[in-house]
């Protein structure tokens, strides 16, 4: 109160802002430098609802804009003939109306225009149609031609090939090959002398063919025989060959760098004196040089066989010197290079050789995975056994089972074992970690071939087992005798490149595949080494 002398106290209550003021102004007081603000009210002001974006406000000024067309004035003048001026008409135009026409009628005419111009953009595009058509069909029918071509290049190389393995056969398959053969032969002759011969002419014919069997068969045999010693050297030259190469190792940059060591050439020494020593029709001064050479290095180390190789080394120098020919020297020259042979397989002779023999070094690791064959009573690695994956024993060996096959049955296994490589080989390329196709054997193949596939295509029933491979029936799963189908290697390319197996094949084809993997799951059930796979793959198999 201004009149009064008494004095009132007023509370005042003041809020402290939770927010920053902003900013409206203010000036400074240019002596002291204090700065003085323009206050606002202390009223909170109405926070706008949050709406997600981030949202900025500034000052637009929009300008109002008005067409309004404008007719600007134009004065023209006309000039007609008249008395004392003539004006020509030469450019003049003669204008008559023409016929008039309706909507009704411009539309219809537009109508038929553009039914034309379909017309003729049709033929052109069905022209365009038809001519790649032809050339798709040109194309295909060129490559129609040019794979019957290749099939029929194929069968006849593969045909040669057969022939040049039975004219000339070096290796097991190629016997297997004659043998089967033969026994053809004999079945068919048999059969012929069966059917046209009885009593003493039927027997006089079967005793005669009986006589050309037993005349081929010892033919084979030689064969075999020389075969069998040819291989022998070249796997004796393989062996020292790979004791002799260098070391190799590959450098970051990819280059591959070799080294040389003691040991290595120690081997390449060996080798050239194995050659030297085998090679036949040599001067006699040129042989005499190399025995003293393989004299001098056999005395490095002494022992018996040293002994023996020297003193055989000695009788045959005396006999070079008394003209001895060379047809009687030749049992002297393989003994020679029999105990040299012997001695390059010692391991302190030539170090590089223990890497490679088969027979280990130390007599304890024979005791491992030696197995009894019953047939030919011989001790033999388990890798010498051909072992079933539904055989609870260990049975006869290999050369057993091929000697049996050689005279009773004869059959040839050369295409269930393409089959199996060629099965390996494709299941290696998923490198999926696939293992049951490494425990199947041939019996079990050429058993799920025979008995499960019938030897034929699943598709288009194909029977020449040179044509045919077993792939995987789904391919995101790995490859099991449940898993599997037998076609030819057209039909596996196109099978393999499917994605939905229900939408490709028919639901009764798709039926047949099914009861295919029932039978060699009921067959490969009884084996335990099976089990653990069975288990897994209908775990995979409820999971897609």
């Amino acid at each position: 109160i201004p009149d009064s002398d008494s004095t009132t106290t007023v509370v005042v209550k003041i809020e402290r802002p939770t927010y920053n003021k902003p900013f409206l102004g203010g000036f400074k007081n240019m002596r002291t430098g204090v700065e003085f603000h323009n206050a606002g009210s202390q009223t909170r002001c109405k926070k706008r609802p949050y709406k997600g974006t981030q949202s900025f406000c500034r000052e637009t000024q929009t300008a109002w804009e008005k067409n309004k067309p404008q007719q600007t004035r134009n004065t023209t003048s006309t000039q007609m003939t008249k008395i004392g001026l003539y004006v020509s008409n030469m450019t003049d135009k003669l204008i008559s109306p023409g016929k008039y026409f309706t909507a009704e009628e411009y539309h219809k005419r537009r109508l038929e225009a553009v039914i034309v111009l379909q017309k003729y953009f049709r033929r052109w595009h069905a022209i365009n149609v038809v001519q790649n058509l032809r050339e798709q069909r040109k194309l295909r029918l060129a490559w129609e031609a040019q794979e019957e071509l290749r099939k029929k290049k194929e069968k006849e190389e593969k045909l040669r090939r057969e022939y040049e393995r039975k004219l000339n056969p070096r290796t097991k398959e190629d016997f297997e090959l004659l043998y089967h053969d033969l026994e053809l032969w004999m079945q068919e002759e048999t059969e012929r002398i069966n059917r046209t011969l009885t009593g003493a002419e039927r027997k006089a014919a079967l005793c005669a063919l009986l006589d050309q069997e037993a005349q081929l068969i010892a033919c084979f045999e030689r064969h075999k025989l020389n075969a069998n010693e040819e291989n022998q050297h070249k796997a004796i030259l393989h062996l020292l060959d790979k004791c002799a190469q260098p070391k190799r190792w590959k450098a970051y940059d990819g280059k591959i760098t070799e080294m040389d060591t003691q040991d290595t050439l120690r081997a390449r020494e060996l080798l050239e004196i194995y050659r030297s020593i085998s090679v036949k029709d040599i001067p006699k001064d040129e042989r005499t040089d190399v025995l003293l050479t393989l004299r001098c290095t056999v005395k490095e180390h002494e022992c018996k066989l040293t002994q023996e190789i020297v003193e055989l080394i000695d009788r045959e120098v005396d006999l070079l010197s008394r003209d001895v020919k060379e047809c009687n020297l030749e049992g002297l020259r393989k003994r020679i290079c029999t105990l040299f042979l012997r001695y390059i397989k010692i391991p302190k002779v030539n170090p590089r050789v223990a890497w490679l023999l088969k027979v280990p070094q130390d007599p304890l690791k024979l005791y491992k995975n030696v197995y009894f064959c019953h047939s030919c009573e011989n001790y033999l690695p388990s890798t010498e056994f051909l072992i079933p994956a539904n055989s609870h024993t260990i049975g006869r060996c290999r050369l057993c089972y091929e000697l049996d096959n050689e005279a009773r049955r004869r059959e040839s296994y050369l295409k269930y074992r393409l089959i199996l490589e060629n099965l390996k080989k494709s299941e290696t390329d998923y490198q999926d970690d696939s293992k049951i196709v490494f425990l199947i054997q041939l019996p079990d193949l050429q058993y799920m071939i025979e008995n499960i596939w019938n030897c034929q295509s699943a598709l288009s029933a194909w029977v020449e087992l040179y044509d045919l491979v077993m792939v995987r029936w789904d391919k995101q799963r790995e490859w099991s005798p449940w898993n599997a189908i037998l076609l030819t290697k057209e039909e596996a390319d196109a099978h393999l490149k499917l994605c939905n197996l229900q939408e490709a094949y028919e639901a009764a084809f798709i039926f047949r595949i099914k009861q295919k993997h029932i039978r060699a799951k009921n067959y490969f059930a009884q084996i335990p080494a099976m089990s653990s796979f069975l288990n897994r793959s209908d775990n995979q198999a409820n999971a897609s």
